[in-house]
Order: C-alpha cells, then sequence, then structure tokens
C-alpha cells in the first residue's frame, strides 16, 4: 500500500511512528503541516514531501489554497490510505480534501482541549470526524470525547501509543539509574521524577508548588525535572522563592533512549496533567518499574488505579499533590505497585504487538470500503 503520513509538525512520536512505518513493506510518505522552517528528522526508507509555506494555524482565509495544495500532493502521489492528525489540521484539510479511505488519528489534547477553544475550532472537529472512514484514538476517554462530538457512523481502531518494553524495562532502568542516583549523590533520599513539558497542559507548575511544601515536611525528598518550555521563568521562580533549587536536578531536554535512566533514578514518577489521552512518559515509567503518582484525570484513572498499582492525587491541588508525595515517603507498597504496573504495560501496550494491529487494520480498510460500496 502506498500511505501518506500527514502530521503536524516532528514530534518523538511523529518520529516512532514513521520508523516503525517504515520498516513496514508499505511505501511511505511524510507530509508536515507546520514544520516552522526546519527539516525534520526523517527516518530513512520515508519519502518527505515537500511543503512550502508552513502554516502553524488553520484560519478560513486559508483553507481553500491549503486544499488545494494538498490535492496537488494527492494527485501526484496517489495514496492508498491517508493516516492524518491532529483532527483540526492534519486530518481536517484530508478530509476538506475529499480523500477516502482517512483514518484520522487523534492525539488526545486535540478532542479533549482544541475541540472546546471554541466555535471555529469545534467545527474543524466536527468535520473531520464526520468525514473520517475509521478514528484512531489511544484510550477510551478520547474515544467517548469523539463520539459527544459526532462521530459514530466509521469505524475506530484503539490502542495505547504503547512502549517498547525491550528499552524501557526494569532491567535496563535500575543499573543507569543507580549511577545517576550517585553522581548526584542522592543515594539515601526519596528522588521524585518529573519530565512533561513546561506547559499549561501539564501541570508542572503545580509539581514545583507542591514540592516546595513536601519537602519542607520531608528533608529526604528531591527532584529530576527534565525538558523545558514556556512556563520555565515561572517554573523555575517557583523553585526558587521555595528555596529548594539546591534540591532538583534540572535536566533539560533528553533523548528518548536516555529516559529509562531517569526511570531507574526515581523513587516516584509524577504527571500532573491537566489533559492526556494515554500518557506515553506514564506507560514507559510504568514499563520500567517505576511507581507512578498521577493526576485523577479519567484518562490516566485508565492506566492508574489508586491503592492498586499506583496513587492518584486531585488534579491541579497543590494540597493534594504535596500530602501525595508525602505519603508516597512513608508508603511500604510501592514496589508491590510498580510490579502491577510492569505487568499491565506488557499486557496492553507493548509498542510491537500494538502496532502490528494497526498494521492490520491497514490493510482491512480499503477491503472494507470496497465491501461497503459494494453493498
Amino acid at each position: 500500500m502506498r500511505i501518506l503520513y500527514i502530521t503536524r509538525s516532528d514530534s518523538a512520536h511523529d518520529q516512532r511512528f514513521l520508523k516503525a512505518l517504515a520498516e513496514s513493506k508499505h511505501d511511505i510518505y511524510a507530509l508536515r503541516i507546520s514544520h516552522q522552517g526546519k527539516d525534520p528528522v526523517t527516518p530513512e526508507g520515508v519519502k518527505e514531501v515537500p511543503w512550502s509555506k508552513p502554516t502553524s494555524k488553520l484560519t478560513p482565509f486559508n483553507i481553500l489554497g491549503l486544499v488545494a495544495r494538498l490535492k496537488k500532493v494527492i494527485d501526484t502521489i496517489k495514496p492508498d490510505l491517508i493516516h492524518a492528525g491532529p483532527i483540526q489540521d492534519g486530518a481536517f484539510l484530508a478530509a476538506k480534501a475529499g480523500f477516502s479511505p482517512l483514518m484520522s488519528m487523534s492525539w488526545g489534547f486535540d478532542l479533549l482541549k482544541d475541540a472546546e477553544r471554541n466555535a471555529w475550532m469545534r467545527r474543524l472537529t466536527k468535520y473531520a470526524l464526520r468525514h473520517s472512514q475509521i478514528l484512531f484514538v489511544d484510550c477510551q476517554t478520547v474515544a467517548k470525547k469523539a463520539q459527544s462530538l459526532g462521530y459514530g457512523s466509521g469505524q475506530q481502531f484503539q490502542m495505547p501509543w504503547g512502549v517498547d518494553i525491550n528499552w524501557f524495562s526494569p532491567a535496563q532502568a535500575k543499573e543507569p539509574g543507580r549511577k545517576l542516583r550517585e553522581s548526584l549523590g542522592w543515594q539515601d533520599k526519596f528522588v521524585l521524577l518529573g519530565l512533561r513539558a513546561w506547559e499549561p497542559n501539564y501541570g508542572m507548575d503545580v509539581l514545583a508548588k507542591a514540592f516546595v511544601r513536601a519537602a519542607k515536611a520531608e528533608p529526604r525528598l528531591r527532584l529530576i525535572l527534565l525538558n523545558q518550555g514556556s512556563q520555565e521563568k515561572e517554573i523555575r521562580s517557583i523553585l526558587a522563592e521555595g528555596n529548594v533549587s539546591s534540591l532538583v536536578h534540572f535536566g533539560g531536554r533528553v533523548q528518548l533512549e536516555d529516559l529509562p535512566k531517569f526511570n531507574g533514578a526515581a523513587d516516584l514518577y509524577i504527571s500532573p496533567s491537566h489533559v492526556d489521552g494515554s500518557s506515553v512518559s506514564l506507560l514507559e515509567a510504568m514499563a520500567c518499574g517505576t511507581p507512578c503518582l498521577v493526576s485523577d484525570i479519567p484518562s490516566n484513572l485508565e492506566w492508574i488505579e489508586q491503592g492498586v498499582n499506583g496513587l492518584v492525587f486531585q488534579d491541579g491541588s497543590v494540597e493534594s499533590l504535596a500530602s501525595a508525595i508525602i505519603g508516597a515517603v512513608q508508603s511500604s507498597n510501592l514496589q508491590d505497585f510498580a510490579e502491577k504496573s510492569h505487568n499491565l504495560i506488557i499486557q496492553k501496550a507493548d509498542w510491537d504487538k500494538n502496532f502490528a494491529k494497526l498494521l492490520e487494520t491497514y490493510g482491512a480498510i480499503p477491503k472494507n470500503l470496497r465491501e461497503n460500496d459494494e453493498k
């Protein structure tokens, strides 16, 4: 099959999808709607589609021109299938171009948050969903949201984006993590890990405030803080004003292959996200055998059950998160939680097994459409 993969830019998740697609038997093309002038890291075996004048935002004034450009790309490539997302840009443009079969892929935030920003975004969302032959979602929370926005006539493929369980594993995490703790002089400390982007969606400011509060009550606490983002100045100020910056290791952005080491160094992974599908970083932590503490948003609760395989706190509440952190330091159940979470990932979030199911779905889509047309 000739597959056109349309996406917003060049995230780590895009690279992972494209790398896996490049290793399949299919002929793969990649188109970035908003690459901001940067050359994407395109895996060998994937043909990058030139897209001049990258567009970061769809408006009533540029849609017709963008659709016309996409139609020319489609006429040139003649794909058998378009796999496109997020919903309001990549998927919408493919739908507006009238292409079928279209697999629209939700990135979680596009349906859970962006669809509710304003009437315009809701209109783009509903149009794309209405004209998608199949919808790819990563969790039940996103699936329910799509249904509430009118999706129901097409097929649905659900799978968590998954984890490379050979790399994200206790075996790969434990020893490098021990060495990292040793290099920091934190062998006898209780180490927290926060690695979500420093953006409003992900609640890292809540984590910073909670850490200030918890560290005053529990002097053994330390924090590994990875990533960066638009809230960097605010988050660093919170930690500095709370006199805890010396208790924090600022690791910045790290490569995907280095993440097991940081998970292995942590006694507790924390995701304070306000909006999420199935968080890949959460699944990676679970796969590494790192105990997890997460906000009580619905998508997190699909993976972490309070007191069964992890800990949960009230989304957005500094007091709730600080209290949960202190409770975790005193808990004797963390290792049991970690083992149960690891087993859950093996069962449900093995990237290789899940991706194989996606490839099977690719092959079935055109056949199903032909059968429906014959009826």
